[in-house]
């Protein structure tokens, strides 16, 4: 994998898959390596995405001071790597809890940023967050499914805190929109590819400050998608909308029966959405 090395000295790696015009890519768990992002549905076909494995995961070296995993200051290895690729501006797509880094990076560095895409992003850089109230509701979604007597409970315990690990495995099914082999094999490599000590530390106290990054983007000219699943608690639609409306030029994709892995769910309407959205106005 190629690598450049960010200003404490870390060497950082990066996939690139693809042809085009680049799309940098920042991957969620929060700390998961980029893998488990795979093409992006596809998306592949149309940007050359360049998949950034955050430090400390995936092919990217461990950091000598562990606090460096807080996300706001990660943000200084994405501006390293938009200018070890070369870039004036990039477009930046961000998954998850990679939302708050890229969100961060753009409140810092606006002018780096032509366009924004948040895939079920977290937004807590702008003091929005997911309650237990949201994830319950989007549960009682899944009702119908085979496996909702066994997991709901198990759910239940993840987010009052007192889950074990045999909780998270019965609860999985709810993140994703169909519980087919396409998604057990993709929640089947998470552990593994999860660096669990700099997660803990990614939104450590001090990580967020929304009033000083809400005032950075409140002016701020880019494009900016939102896309979140239907069956997504992480965020509900209406909660990805709330976030939308902090932004000037913003807009939703709602991408039906999908849930916090949206190109998995639909590979081609997510890809096709995305494309379209990066193509506009350029």
């Amino acid at each position: 994998m190629p690598a450049f090395t960010a200003p404490d000295g870390t060497r950082l790696a990066y996939r690139v898959l693809g042809e085009g015009e680049p799309l940098l890519c920042l991957p969620g768990g929060p700390m998961r390596a980029s893998s488990y992002l795979g093409d992006l549905g596809g998306l592949s076909r149309h940007r050359r995405l360049i998949l950034l494995d955050l430090r400390g995961t995936g092919d990217s070296g461990t950091p000598a001071d562990p606090a460096t995993y807080r996300c706001d200051r990660q943000a200084d290895d994405v501006e390293a790597l938009r200018a070890h690729l070369g870039l004036d501006r990039v477009d930046l797509l961000a998954h998850s809890a990679g939302g708050d880094l890229a969100l961060q990076y753009a409140a810092g560095h606006p002018g780096r940023v032509r366009t924004l895409t948040l895939v079920a992003g977290r937004a807590r850089a702008l003091g929005v967050d997911f309650t237990v109230e949201h994830r319950l509701e989007a549960a009682a979604l899944r009702k119908a499914e085979p496996w909702f007597e066994a997991g709901h409970p198990a759910y239940e315990r993840i987010w009052a805190g007192t889950a074990s690990d045999a909780d998270w495995d019965a609860a999985t099914p709810f993140f994703y929109g169909s519980w087919d082999a396409t998604a057990r094999a993709h929640a089947a490599t998470e552990v593994e590819e999860t660096n669990e000590e700099a997660a803990e530390l990614y939104a450590a106290p001090g990580a967020f400050r929304p009033a000083e990054t809400r005032a950075a983007l409140a002016a701020w000219d880019a494009r900016v998608l939102l896309v979140a699943g239907e069956l997504d608690s992480g965020p509900l639609p209406r909660v990805a909308a709330t976030v939308a409306d902090l932004f000037p030029r913003a807009e939703l994709s709602v991408r039906p029966g999908a849930g916090h892995y949206p190109w998995l769910d639909d590979p081609r309407g997510f890809s096709g959405t995305v494309a379209a959205f990066l193509a506009r106005g350029r």
